[in-house]
């Protein structure tokens, strides 16, 4: 969430960077500013009045130590009046609070300079690309066939058990999912991040915290009678690990990575791209976060993008870097790479991995802060991707490896998978 202060220090950058992210609701920014007048303003009548009453109250000994019975009496009368008027005071003040935090949270993070503009992915920038698209033989098919004719997946038991978008996992295509955890799991922890394996449901106070509540809602699973949320993401439990926490410099810069599955319900996507592997209500994936300070944020970022480029060369997968724009950017980010894979069979792009700064919106929800070398209290800022998400990449692996012999596994894989290939 943005800092109202500094909201009020930069008013004019603030709307011309939401003006970048196609935010529809600028008006929303005199609101937050007028909701923080009104809540100076009663502050500072608050206070006004409970001096009052600390002042009356010190007169009253006085007056009794003298021996003015009438005037302490009179001034116990004025006690009893200003902390009567106090009660509306606070109430009006505790409900304008409210108000100005429930409005606050209605404004997206401001994208980065570095964020190009645009409305549409087809507005998203190319940054590089790597890996030789595959030449694909005669009779070549998709992920969905292969899976069928090796028996690796089952998307009909599937929804027989749950419902469309939960996939059954068998044989050897099980043993590829576990597969490729462990290896991204160990490509991330000899690369410094430390292994965490968190819950799978979270409170509503871990989701508002990296903002999947209120902005989300809908895409999240609830558990009604509990009032847990199933994890979209690793990203929202293990970034909350350190929600209200004041971390020392010398325990920066903070770096976690954790096999999760994940759950959404991709409300409104019907339709869109879901054959197959290619839209899921649970997935398998491994995820980065980072937590480092403010003016080291941008070069992490960097560091992540190239750390999981890195993981798609191992595996020899033809992708793309894109810097998405304003338009095309999550309600909480500053600044995103998406990558994208080629899927031969299909002959397309698919998105297999995201990695985001989000400076300190997340942190400042959280509470998350560091205390800097002059001793104060700092927000961190906070970063996460994809490394990886498991089932555009299955599918990607499937299709560009088939030949007639088998889908032959990159070298990266085969120590994990047990074979160099599925026959």
């Amino acid at each position: 969430m943005l800092q109202v202060q500094f909201i009020r220090q930069n008013k004019e950058l603030v709307l011309e960077r939401l003006a970048v992210k196609h935010f529809k609701e600028p008006g929303i920014v005199d609101e937050v500013l007028a909701l923080d007048d009104r809540r100076k303003k009663l502050t500072l009548e608050y206070d006004e009045t409970q001096a009052k009453v600390n002042s009356a109250s010190k007169e009253i000994g006085k007056l009794m130590a003298s021996g003015d019975k009438a005037g302490a009496e009179a001034r116990k009368q004025d006690v009893a009046a200003f902390k009567q008027a106090l009660g509306p005071i606070d109430e009006s003040l505790r409900e304008t609070e409210k108000q100005l935090h429930d409005t606050l949270v209605k404004l997206p993070n401001l994208p980065g300079a570095n964020v190009p503009a645009g409305k549409t992915p087809e507005d998203n920038v190319e940054v590089r690309s790597g890996g030789a698209k595959p030449t694909l033989a005669e009779g070549s098919v998709p992920h969905w066939d292969l899976a069928k004719k090796y028996d690796l997946i089952d998307f009909e038991l599937g929804n027989k058990i749950t419902g469309s978008g939960f996939p059954v996992y068998k044989n050897k295509g099980a043993r590829l999912q576990r597969a490729l955890i462990s290896y991204f799991l160990d490509f991330n922890t000899a690369n410094g991040y430390t292994e965490v394996l968190p819950p799978y449901m979270v409170n509503e106070a871990s989701a508002y915290g990296t903002g999947q509540l209120p902005d989300k809602e809908g895409q999240m699973y609830f558990v009604t009678e509990d009032n847990f949320y199933l994890i979209p993401t690793a990203e929202v439990p293990v970034t909350n690990i350190y929600r209200d926490e004041i971390l020392k410099e010398s325990e920066l810069p903070v770096r976690m990575t954790a096999y999760t599955p994940c759950f959404r319900r991709e409300a409104g996507s019907y339709g869109k791209d879901v054959r197959g592997l290619n839209r899921l209500h649970q997935f398998e994936k491994v995820e980065l976060v980072q937590l480092v300070q403010p003016e080291k944020s941008y070069a992490v970022l960097q560091e992540m993008v190239e750390h999981v480029e890195k993981l798609l060369i191992s595996l020899n997968l033809p992708y793309r870097i894109l810097n998405l724009c304003g338009g095309d950017m999550s309600f909480t980010s500053a600044q995103t790479y998406d990558f994208e894979v080629w899927s031969a069979a299909q002959e397309k792009w698919l998105e297999v991995s995201s990695v985001s700064n989000f400076e300190s919106y997340q942190t400042n929800r959280m509470k998350i802060r560091y205390k800097d070398e002059n001793g104060k209290n700092q927000l961190l800022h906070s970063l996460n991707g994809s490394s990886l998400a498991l089932p555009r990449i299955v599918a990607c692996l499937l299709e560009n490896n088939q030949t007639p012999e088998g889908i032959i596994l990159p070298e990266a894989l085969r120590s994990y998978f047990g074979s160099d290939r599925i026959a």
